[in-house]
């Protein structure tokens, strides 16, 4: 990946349904070129899948809040994420080190269906225990990061 490829993805990242056309102007290649290396990005894998990113607040979703999850043993986490992967409430799941064993990010349109996902997380078979911190604010959410341009490569 060059500086090139990193432009491109920059693009894109800023707007997904930017065109080619404008994206060969800002790179300084040709469409067919700028689509090449897009085409050849999504096959390495490096681009994974376009999506949207929705308001939260326009669609009555307002309330994000993270909660951390402890299990009473390991033997329950195949479960745990499969009962987690089925809840349209949380948006994201973490296998983390430290003193719980995952972190979720749950999004609700009030306290009370806050509530109602905390009890059905306590439900889940292996739940020992969990904290939940409340967002008011979010200043930075970006969903993916930058390649480093000049990465140093294993040898």
């Amino acid at each position: 990946m060059d500086l090139i490829d990193r432009n491109i993805l920059a693009c894109l990242r800023k707007n997904a349904r930017i065109p080619a056309s404008l994206i060969s102007e800002q790179v300084n290649l040709s469409v067919s070129a700028v689509l090449e290396r897009i085409k050849k990005l999504e096959n390495a894998g490096v681009i994974k899948q376009y999506t949207v990113l929705l308001d939260h607040k326009k669609i009555g979703k307002d309330l994000s809040a993270f909660i951390s999850v402890s299990l009473d043993h390991p033997k329950h986490n195949d479960h745990f994420v499969s009962c987690i992967k089925q809840d349209r409430r949380v948006t994201e799941c973490h296998y983390i080190t430290g003193d719980f064993d995952f972190l979720l990010k749950v999004i609700t349109h009030s306290t009370a269906e806050l509530e109602a996902t905390l009890n059905t997380i306590k439900n889940i078979p292996g739940v020992s225990l969990t904290r939940t911190l409340v967002v008011f604010s979010t200043f930075k959410q970006e969903v993916s990061i930058m390649p480093d341009v000049f990465a140093e490569s294993p040898d």
